[in-house]
């Protein structure tokens, strides 16, 4: 097995790369792989009052938000990562920019060994200190998220269902 530089399909920049996350980066993958998802973090620059609002309090730093209709593939699925050599890959983007979460390679990358069970989905959050919401429609906590002082992140959010009309 071997990953090779390749133009994504859904790329917003130019060039051919192999795409991976660092560790601190790898629980926005803890997911299903067509999961819509949307996490927010404390930063530095985050209020206590966006963390007790958005996270909750006594819930840690970081919350991970789901819709109900996908927990049944999140207690059932076996996801699997790839341990990459570290030295071929540079960060992407600067973290302020929306990029800085990835690292890539221009360069064909061999993984270290055989793909891993990442383990049960639920026990990772749990062990990793981040509050995992269930929510009906992913849209309203998202729309808070991206206008608090946070860190976030949405990934799949196309899968997510419709936003509701009030």
């Amino acid at each position: 097995m071997r990953f090779v530089p390749h133009l994504a399909a859904t790329a917003q920049q130019p060039g051919e790369y192999v795409w991976a996350v660092d560790w601190g980066r790898s629980p926005d993958y803890w997911f299903p792989r067509q999961c819509p998802r949307a996490m927010a973090w404390t930063t530095p620059a985050s209020t206590a009052g966006d963390r007790d609002l958005i996270i909750g309090p006594g819930c840690g730093d970081r919350v991970h938000a789901v819709e109900y209709g996908w927990l049944e593939r999140m207690r059932t699925v076996e996801l699997y990562a790839y341990r990459l050599p570290a030295g071929v890959f540079r960060p992407f983007g600067e973290e302020g920019d929306g990029r800085g979460h990835a690292v890539v390679a221009t360069e064909p990358v061999v993984p270290l060994g055989p793909a891993e069970r990442v383990g049960d989905l639920f026990e990772l959050h749990e062990e990793a200190g981040i509050a995992l919401r269930v929510l009906p429609n992913l849209w309203p906590f998202w729309d808070a998220v991206t206008v608090s002082s946070l860190g976030w992140s949405g990934i799949r959010l196309r899968n997510a269902r419709r936003r509701s009309v009030e």
